[in-house]
């Protein structure tokens, strides 16, 4: 018990990181796209008969831009994480440590733990932007052909295939950068250390910012997949003139 309670009065002193600006999101994914979209203008054979490849490209960069700029705007902020279904909480095998926490009248010290995991991931998902860059620039006019005429989350899930495993080694050096101060990361490892050492038990993950790097990166993906499907469904989320052309005014 008193390694648990070390381990959430050592996380007591993270401090929260400072918000980015998501609005540069636009125009970085309009230059990337321009790799896309400035080549063949065949028509598709499948979808909208009338749409180009070009259009299809820019359709993706339009869709991926509006989204991403959404998806950050909604994470990138104070409780946005903490006060929503996306809170993250202390790794298994110790968050079963919460009730026990509890019933010594510790409870607040695990909720101020998980709070600055939490402001730790809310700022991190800023770092998104330039991984989504490189990504459009490596998209073929045949995959955007194929991404336009998918379902309701194709692009979403094209987007994590390619860039998932960069993004949670984007957002992990800002998190640990985090939750290092006072020492943090160093008292969780040895803690998890010596619980891990106890015969029989489940091992803990000893990498606390991969851990939270990666929940960030699955909130993050779960928000864009909900702004595409809107997109792709609701005239009124089709806000530039190539998404209402290129997703066919949802219908």
């Amino acid at each position: 018990m008193k390694k648990i309670i070390l381990l959430s009065s050592c996380l007591l002193g993270i401090a929260i990181v400072q918000t980015s600006d998501a609005q540069s999101i636009g125009s970085l994914l309009k230059s990337a796209g321009q790799k896309v979209t400035s080549s063949s203008k065949s028509k598709t054979s499948a979808g909208n008969s009338n749409l180009t490849e070009s259009q299809a490209g820019s359709g993706v960069k339009d869709l991926l831009s509006t989204s991403l700029i959404n998806s950050v705007t909604a994470l990138n902020k104070p409780n946005a994480f903490w006060q929503s279904a996306y809170k993250i909480l202390l790794p298994e095998p110790l968050h079963t440590a919460d009730g026990v926490l509890r019933k010594l009248n510790m409870g607040s010290v695990a909720d101020s733990a998980e709070y600055r995991m939490n402001r730790a991931a809310e700022s991190a998902v800023a770092f998104a932007k330039p991984i989504f860059t490189d990504a459009i620039k490596q998209m073929t006019l045949t995959d955007a052909i194929g991404l336009v005429n998918g379902g309701d989350n194709s692009i979403t899930n094209y987007f994590r295939n390619k860039t998932h495993d960069t993004l949670v080694k984007a957002f992990t050096p800002s998190i640990q950068a985090e939750l290092d101060k006072n020492g943090s990361i160093s008292a969780y490892s040895q803690v998890v250390s010596k619980y891990n050492a106890i015969p029989l038990v489940k091992k803990a993950n000893p990498d606390l910012s991969n851990y939270v790097a990666g929940k960030a990166v699955d909130a993050l993906f779960d928000q864009i997949g909900k702004q595409e499907k809107d997109i792709r469904t609701n005239p009124a989320a089709q806000t530039t003139s190539i998404l209402k052309s290129v997703f066919g005014g949802g219908k």
